[in-house]
């Protein structure tokens, strides 16, 4: 019995590692790796030995971020390693790792063959990139503290820590379910057929369906949880969190284990802040507030306050 569950746990295992790293494969049969180092350069691995009048030409490179694809980056040298399969391409500024860049390399010659041109994206290590999307959503850039998204329902229900918790938790479940339908829907129906301009429509209907089933599952199964909510579970709909995360995934054109992990991140991020919130609002229900200040006031005074705590994680990088 013990064998059997250690071998399904193996198999697990293995399994969730092929598919992590199964992103980290090139998208040319000639290139076996490509990936940043330091600050400022680039690491190509090729499949066997190129030719040096090739690799060290600058015209036969060509690099931008995902995000900017029109402004080229400079690139100021290019070292070929002495079994010549590893090229290191140095730019003159540092590059920005937190993003993905797009490496075309023209007419790859090798032994006097052309290898024909790849289109590559470099990021950094698939696990490592996973982790710091989540990280970054969930802590480094948190939607309500930096963004300062769902202000609504976060002010609504941060009073009480059940109600936060309660509310946190109902959030994740509903973002990640919309969020995830938001990107099955957006990559294979509006992407192939060109319905582009319909996705906010689309996301908006997606949500609403989502809150719906919760709104539905909650009346049944936890009643005094539902009442609790109040209308804040219907506002859900409306925050701006929820309807942003399914836009960043289209923007970025994040593939599905990086959709999950944002949208995990995000809801786990809202999670963190109404429970940070209503602790400290459970505090000031006893502590000796102005008359002025009581209420929503000093609520918006410690949102400030947590906003600048988070504001030291600002340009944190993680891998």
């Amino acid at each position: 019995m013990r064998m059997d569950r250690r071998h399904h746990i193996l198999v697990c295992t293995f399994f969730i590692w092929v598919l992590l790293l199964t992103g980290c494969a090139t998208e040319h049969r000639f290139v076996k790796k490509v990936a940043f180092k330091d600050k400022n350069k680039v690491v190509m691995t090729f499949a066997g030995p190129v030719d040096e009048t090739w690799a060290k030409d600058v015209a036969n490179y060509s690099v931008y971020e995902k995000q900017d694809p029109d402004i080229l980056l400079k690139i100021t040298d290019i070292a070929l390693s002495p079994d010549k399969r590893t090229v290191t391409l140095t730019f003159e500024d540092a590059l920005n790792q937190d993003q993905a860049h797009i490496l075309t390399v023209t007419e790859m010659m090798s032994a006097g063959r052309s290898q024909g041109t790849a289109i590559l994206t470099v990021k950094k290590l698939y696990f490592g990139y996973l982790f710091s999307i989540l990280i970054g959503a969930m802590i480094i850039n948190n939607f309500v503290f930096t963004k300062y998204l769902g202000l609504c329902v976060f002010f609504g229900t941060s009073q009480k820590k059940t109600t936060a918790v309660g509310m946190g938790i109902t959030f994740t479940i509903v973002i990640v379910f919309a969020s995830m339908m938001s990107w099955f829907l957006y990559q294979f129906v509006l992407k192939p057929y060109h319905l582009d301009f319909l996705q906010v429509v689309v996301f908006i209907g997606l949500v609403s369906l989502s809150v719906q089933a919760v709104d539905t599952i909650l009346r049944k199964v936890n009643p005094a949880l539902f009442k609790a909510f109040g209308v804040y579970l219907v506002l859900v709909i409306a925050n701006c969190i929820i309807i942003a995360v399914p836009l960043i995934l289209a923007d970025n054109e994040y593939n599905a284990w990086e959709s999950l992990m944002l949208s995990l991140g995000a809801g786990t991020g809202f999670l963190i802040a109404l429970f940070l919130m209503s602790s400290v609002r459970e505090k000031l229900e006893l502590a000796n507030v102005p008359p002025t200040f009581r209420g929503l006031p000093i609520a918006f005074v410690v949102a400030g306050l947590f906003a600048l705590a988070f504001l030291g994680f600002s340009g944190m990088s993680i891998f």
